[in-house]
Parts: C-alpha cells; sequence; structure tokens
C-alpha cells in the first residue's frame, strides 16, 4: 500500500489510512508518499507500561501513535504474537483483522 504522510514516519512505525492499517516501510517526511506493509508480523511500539499476552487483541492508537489492548476510540490491527512485559516498548503484532466477537 502506498500513503501520503500527514505527519513525518520512520520505518517500523503504524500508519492508518481509513480503515486501513500497516507498518512504514521506509522513513518518509510530512507529505511524502510512502509504502506500508499491511500483513505480516511486526515488532510495533505500545503504550508503556502495559504487560500484553500473547494472543491479545491490539488496537492502534492513532493519537499517541502506539498500539494498546484499549479498544474504546482504536483501531482493531491485530493480535500479539508473543507476550510483552511492561517495560517493554514494543510488542510483536501479527497484522490481521479479527471479529469483534473473537469467533
Amino acid at each position: 500500500m502506498s500513503h501520503r504522510c500527514r505527519r513525518g514516519v520512520t520505518s517500523g512505525q503504524g500508519v492508518l489510512v481509513g480503515a486501513l492499517f500497516g507498518v512504514a516501510a521506509v522513513d518518509g517526511a510530512q507529505n511524502a508518499v510512502i509504502e506500508c506493509q499491511t500483513k505480516g508480523v511486526f515488532d510495533i511500539t505500545k503504550e508503556p507500561a502495559l504487560a500484553i499476552t500473547a494472543g491479545a487483541r491490539l488496537f492502534w492508537d492513532n493519537t499517541n501513535r502506539r498500539l494498546t489492548t484499549t479498544a474504546t476510540g482504536n483501531f482493531q490491527v491485530g493480535l500479539a504474537a508473543l507476550a510483552a512485559l511492561a517495560a517493554d516498548t514494543t510488542v510483536r503484532a501479527v497484522l490481521l483483522r479479527v471479529p469483534a466477537s473473537g469467533t
């Protein structure tokens, strides 16, 4: 997916475009068009001091540009591939859309 950056982005950071989430493949300045990966497993910045269990649903907090387990006000992007400790700065995420009911 190509995306025009509304603000600068660093390779490996999450990017939300409408209802499509991806991970920047390259660095991009504001208004630059960059490539994003929309499928795969990535280490993505997570909410500080948040412990995440393997298999937990992950949501993108677009205001703070990080993953969280808080659904309200955020966009679901996938699942935690591995557990992350509260002290960790990233969580390994599998990008995929999963049903809201968990079925």
